[in-house]
């Protein structure tokens, strides 16, 4: 049933969220640090264990992996609300760290793809 994925994802999303606002409290930070990629994780982790271990049948499974496949535009949907503004007048440290984590996200990928064969 698809109601499953929807609990499952919204448990999923609360701890993300609340590991994310611990880190940012920890860190001196004032704000969310990795929430949505916390949740992002759990949800695939939570999903892959439920079905190795057989908890789920074929209807579940697939309303989980429904809300699994729906859960990347919601994470886009939120990371649009970032204040890009308030980031860049930062100074060039957010722009240059923006950069190279994209520029090693990049790179990192035919490296990942190969050492997937």
């Amino acid at each position: 049933m698809k109601i499953y994925g929807v609990a499952i994802l919204a448990a999923c999303f609360l701890a993300g969220q609340t590991i994310g606002e611990f880190l940012g409290v920890w860190l001196s930070f004032d704000g969310n640090i990795g929430g949505v990629g916390f949740a992002m994780l759990f949800l695939i982790i939570l999903g892959d264990w439920m079905k190795k271990k057989g908890f789920l049948n074929d209807e579940s499974e697939q309303g989980i992996f429904y809300w699994s496949a729906m859960y990347i535009p919601v994470v886009i949907a939120m990371s649009s609300i970032q204040n890009v503004k308030v980031a860049l007048s930062g100074g060039w440290v957010a722009l240059l760290v923006g950069i190279i984590g994209t520029g090693l996200s990049l790179t990192l990928v035919p490296l990942l793809a190969k050492m997937g064969k």
